[in-house]
């Protein structure tokens, strides 16, 4: 597992159903009483972690239900500094889902947010820019998503190029022909990675 995730973290080597009842046990038997608990544990989780596993339980905890409620743009400290620190695309992507939750529930403060991570210099954050509203479909903003594409167009990075096309080939099940004339209309600075991908399933 850590030589497939080239991680410097070692892992206990549990898998992903092992982990997940580890965390319903748990976490079941410990309920944070309040919000601001409940983030200082995450961040306890997150910090202390010696293995990649104890890091994915920190996620897991921030998707539990009952906490639901905690889920405001308080939490984006939190997301941040676990983007940034994390710098890995396991832990990565599924924050980028997280914070597309906030996005949908709260635009006016996280769409700025994201246009803002989309010109930031550190690489993951971008990649959160452009993907956080990979499962949107037709909530998509499209004026955000191209606006978050636009600074990252010459990044010669592999994982920025790949974010690009795999946004819009996300949108493209909604609207291929919009997807089609967006690649056309930026083909000379679409790398040949992020147009491959945005085409993938348009006939």
């Amino acid at each position: 597992m850590q030589a497939y995730m080239k991680s410097t973290m070692p892992y206990y080597g549990i898998n992903s159903p092992q982990v997940e009842a580890i965390c319903k046990k748990v976490f079941g038997e410990h309920p944070f009483p309040s919000c601001r608990e409940w983030r200082a544990a995450i961040l306890e989780l997150w910090r202390g972690a010696r293995y990649r596993e104890e890091r994915y339980a920190a996620m897991r905890l921030i998707s539990l239900k009952r906490h639901r409620e905690c889920l405001t743009p308080e939490l984006m400290k939190v997301l941040e500094e676990m983007v940034v620190t994390g710098a890995w695309w396991d832990y990565v992507d599924e924050i980028a889902h997280m914070i597309g939750d906030l996005l949908r529930s709260h635009p006016r403060e996280i769409r700025p947010v994201m246009r803002a991570w989309s010109k930031d210099p550190h690489l993951w954050k971008r990649r959160v820019s452009i993907i956080c509203q990979i499962s949107f479909k037709r909530d998509t903003d499209l004026d955000l998503l191209y606006a978050n594409i636009e600074p990252n167009l010459a990044d010669p990075d592999f994982f920025i190029r790949k974010a690009i096309g795999w946004a819009l080939r996300a949108y493209a099940w909604t609207d291929p022909m919009e997807v089609a004339r967006y690649v056309r209309a930026h083909e000379a600075e679409l790398s040949g990675l992020s147009r491959r991908e945005a085409l993938k399933n348009i006939s």
